[in-house]
């Protein structure tokens, strides 16, 4: 029994960056240095796609993929199916949602993730980055933040700037990263239920979850990401690379 499988939605049709995981960051697709960034996990990986020219890239890089070409709302549905159809027979404990737009996350923080999860009694974990209110990130709807709670527990999700500090303290925030690391059966579940209203208030898909009942969990990483969501980001991507590789 292997502890967990590493999952990576991938779709080609984007409304503002179509092509998105094909496009080239310094020379290597995007989905191509996610797929090897997760594989230092240690976990098995796969790209979850319904195009045949993603399908077709994930082979020539000799990574796995499989196609799940249903009309889905959100890649936690995709990816569910994808356990359903293929891998319910490895008969792993949980299931690791990466996104496919996070080129600079580490393959060793998802394995920290799982020691994590398993150490917990949470139903889904995620990760969080500490972050100063000083930041303008702070007010920026487009980052949502995570409130936390005892234990690591977290309380809510928002694009509202929460929690709110009272007293003007400079208690830290934090910053949530989008990757799931669920139970089997509690990401079966999740997608069985409907939208939920803060879910779409928010337009934050784990508040569901929490409304129905799920318990989340988070694990801090200092680890700064670049999520790419504008052609614009590349260049972004491809400065912190140089960075890192100074």
């Amino acid at each position: 029994m292997q502890s967990a499988v590493v999952l990576i939605p991938a779709r080609f049709q984007s409304t503002r960056f179509p092509g998105k995981p094909l496009a080239p960051i310094a020379g290597i697709s995007m989905i191509e240095r996610v797929y090897n960034q997760s594989l230092k996990s240690g976990f098995v990986c796969y790209v979850v796609t319904d195009d045949e020219r993603i399908e077709q890239a994930v082979n020539a890089f000799g990574g796995k993929v499989l196609r799940v070409d249903d009309d889905v709302p959100s890649g936690s549905e995709r990816i569910a199916l994808a356990y359903q159809r293929f891998l319910k027979s490895t008969d792993c404990e949980f299931v690791v949602n990466v996104q496919g737009d996070e080129p600079l996350l580490k393959g060793e923080i998802l394995n920290d993730l799982v020691k994590y999860h398993q150490k917990s009694a949470f139903d889904v974990t995620t990760l969080v980055r500490p972050r100063k209110r000083s930041e303008s990130d702070w007010t920026n709807p487009n980052v949502v933040k995570a409130v936390m709670g005892v234990g690591g527990r977290c309380s809510y999700f928002s694009r509202a700037s929460v929690p709110f500090e009272r007293d003007g303290a400079e208690a830290p925030w934090y910053q949530h990263i989008g990757v799931y690391c669920y139970k089997v059966e509690a990401l079966l579940k999740f997608v069985r239920l409907p939208a939920s209203p803060l879910e779409q208030l928010e337009k934050l898909e784990q508040l569901r979850g929490m409304e129905n009942g799920l318990t989340y969990g988070a694990l801090p990483t200092n680890q700064k990401l670049i999520g790419v969501d504008s052609p614009e980001d590349i260049k972004k991507v491809e400065e912190a690379l140089s960075e890192q590789a100074q």
